[in-house]
């Protein structure tokens, strides 16, 4: 558990979503982060929030963001508003000269985003979203399977799929099915983790095409409740992703290789929270008779002792305490951010034009 002291990063909430109940939880279990406020619109709202989830007797309370933006005793700034409000309020937490970390998608489309890391840039704060599965101890072992040349050869073909089922009341009111809201819906809220995870296996190295699938589904009022796209690369590497609200849990990713195959079936959410564990298999055949697999494929549980979010709240803050001590932001987090985010605008510009295949610009 954080304890608050002069290395502890003082984290600021703004807005009481659902996703930062989760959030504070992780500022409380890294050690290095240590919850200092929470901001609503509404003062009752944020008192509320505070108290359901721990906050320290100390934590400061505001009845709105601006507030909470103002006090010079906060080193940075968690963001769960929705994405078309990112814009406004991150550009404002950056010239604050706070530090950013995001809810994912960044932004409705990558030029809202670029505005986003200009403000970040100018004010020399690090920026990260908050794609928490990338922080679990399994994806850096998953990592080395998938970059031994032995073991995996290169990659050839990768799907990634996360879907789940929302009810009749999330379809009608979640934030993510409103244009006015979370406009890329399922592709902004579950596509994104299939990019990301797609992206993670190339090395973050973009493709030259990305087509999105026919058959999308969308609400009445535009908002993508179900879609999938294909990416392409110029030597022949191929990965494909569905995303959705309309279909059984479900966080697959299938990555194969000349020489091996890498499997998982709860990427984004790990099973349980302490352990998470992967499937590989190298130079794996059909036995004498094709009644099995010869070697049997291998399974390997990685333990963590902080939950995947708490890592990632150690992580950003230990950046933080990094630029506190001298050092410049890092760029990676903020380049593969902007990655995902050109990836989310070309399925959904290929959808818009009929499904044309769209060329990527970095």
């Amino acid at each position: 558990m954080a304890t608050e002291s002069q290395a502890a990063i003082r984290f600021g909430i703004i807005g009481a979503a659902d996703i930062a109940r989760k959030l504070s939880r992780a500022i409380t279990l890294a050690p290095n982060a240590v919850l200092s406020a929470v901001a609503s619109r509404s003062l009752e709202k944020a008192t509320n929030f505070a108290k359901a989830n721990n906050f320290p007797p100390d934590a400061k309370v505001y009845g709105s963001y601006e507030a909470l933006l103002d006090d010079k005793d906060i080193d940075a700034v968690y963001l769960p508003l929705p994405t078309s409000m990112h814009v406004k309020w991150a550009v404002l937490v950056a010239q604050k000269k706070k530090h950013l970390l995001m809810e994912k998608p960044v932004a409705l489309n990558v030029a809202e985003f670029d505005v986003i890391l200009k403000a970040c840039e100018e004010n020399g704060v690090q920026l990260m979203d908050g794609t928490m599965w990338v922080h679990n101890p399994r994806t850096a072992q998953m990592k080395e399977f998938v970059s031994d040349p032995q073991r995996f050869g290169q990659l050839r073909t990768m799907y990634s799929c996360f879907s789940f089922a929302g009810d009749a009341e999330f379809l009608k009111n979640d934030i993510r099915v409103k244009p006015d809201l979370d406009g890329l819906g399922a592709l902004g809220d579950a596509g994104w983790y299939g990019i990301r995870s797609i992206l993670w296996a190339n090395d973050y190295e973009l493709p030259k095409t990305v087509i999105a699938m026919h058959g999308p589904v969308l609400n009445e009022a535009g908002v993508i409740l179900s879609c999938g796209a294909s990416l392409h690369w110029d030597d022949g590497r191929v990965a494909t992703f569905s995303c959705s609200f309309l279909a059984n849990m479900t966080m697959d990713i299938t990555a194969t290789g000349t020489n091996g195959s890498l499997q998982l079936h709860d990427f984004i959410i790990p099973f349980r929270e302490e352990e998470a564990s992967y499937f590989t298999n190298t130079r794996c055949f059909f036995n004498d008779l094709v009644t099995g697999w010869v070697p049997l494929p291998s399974e390997h549980v990685v333990t963590t002792d902080i939950p995947q979010e708490a890592c990632m709240v150690r992580e950003f803050s230990r950046l933080v305490a990094n630029i506190k001590n001298g050092s410049k932001p890092e760029q990676k987090w903020p380049i593969i951010s902007r990655k995902t985010q050109l990836i989310i605008d070309a399925v959904k510009t290929s959808i818009e034009r009929g499904f044309e295949p769209i060329e990527i610009k970095w």
